[in-house]
């Protein structure tokens, strides 16, 4: 079926729950894989007693290598990346495998719903921290609070097929810890080809929000959005508002942007914050 990846640094009671859901909501067996940052709270005794796949390394290598080096060990088909701080929703699986059946390609890029206390597709507070979750609420009311199938979305959880992850070589490395990594993944994509980036609506996860390997207090931030710009000559905000048109809903493929005056504007706007960028 599908192998998850997770990286995770001495995040261990919500990683717990993370495992939870994938353990009970889950229609179909997958293959849950780790990339352990330290690991020194617990997390790799016990994700190596419970027979799990792991890499580890001894400091907080930041997302984009812990998510390459756990990929490096996936043995299905797709590939799917997840927060260590998200709740997966019920029957998440059956509606991924379901999208996916319904496509005669691997030229796609599907991601979930989430759910958070402050912002998110959906804002709604079932608890901001593991302490005052309130599961059973979450459990009965996931269904009836809604977003829609959106196009762009660039946001965890993601899934790929294993042979187009492969192809753009996974996260790219110098946007480690983590930012901008998800629009520079999509921009691989989109140069190899795929134009549908879809978000699912019944795809729900609750998500609690910047508490894995790159939000972590004494881990220096990258300056992601200016490395982005450097290297594709556009704006995250740009990438996503003319190629991507995030959080619009799902109307099929997208296409080459329409060049507008507006999008001239902004292309040359662009053009000039990368010409001052350092």
């Amino acid at each position: 079926m599908i192998s998850i990846i997770i990286p995770t640094f001495n995040n261990i009671d919500y990683l717990k729950l993370c495992i939870k859901s994938l353990n009970n909501n889950s229609s179909h067996d997958h293959e849950i894989i780790f990339h352990i940052n330290d690991g020194s709270d617990g997390t790799k005794d016990f994700i190596k007693n419970n027979g799990y796949k792991f890499t580890h390394s001894d400091i907080n290598i930041g997302l984009c290598s812990s998510i390459n080096k756990a990929a490096k060990l996936a043995s299905y088909e797709y590939i799917l990346y997840s927060h260590d701080d998200m709740y997966f929703c019920p029957n998440w699986d059956d509606v991924l495998i379901k999208e996916i059946k319904s496509l005669d390609h691997e030229n796609f890029y599907l991601s979930g719903t989430m759910i958070e206390p402050n912002s998110g597709h959906i804002t709604y507070n079932f608890g901001d921290t593991i302490n005052n979750f309130r599961e059973d609420e979450l459990l009965s009311k996931y269904k009836d609070i809604n977003f829609f199938d959106h196009q762009g979305s660039h946001f965890a959880p993601h899934l790929v097929s294993k042979k187009m992850w492969n192809n753009v070589g996974g996260f790219s490395e110098e946007f480690n810890p983590g930012i901008a990594s998800d629009p520079d993944f999509n921009m691989k994509l989109w140069k190899e080809g795929v134009r549908i980036f879809k978000g699912l609506n019944d795809f729900k996860v609750y998500h609690f929000g910047s508490l894995t390997t790159r939000k972590k207090k004494n881990f220096i931030q990258n300056r992601g959005d200016k490395t982005f710009l450097k290297k594709w000559g556009i704006t995250t905000k740009f990438f996503k508002k003319y190629y991507l048109k995030s959080k619009t809903k799902y109307n099929g493929p997208l296409s080459e942007p329409k060049i507008t005056i507006g999008y001239i504007l902004e292309f040359l706007y662009c053009k000039i914050q990368s010409f001052f960028t350092i």
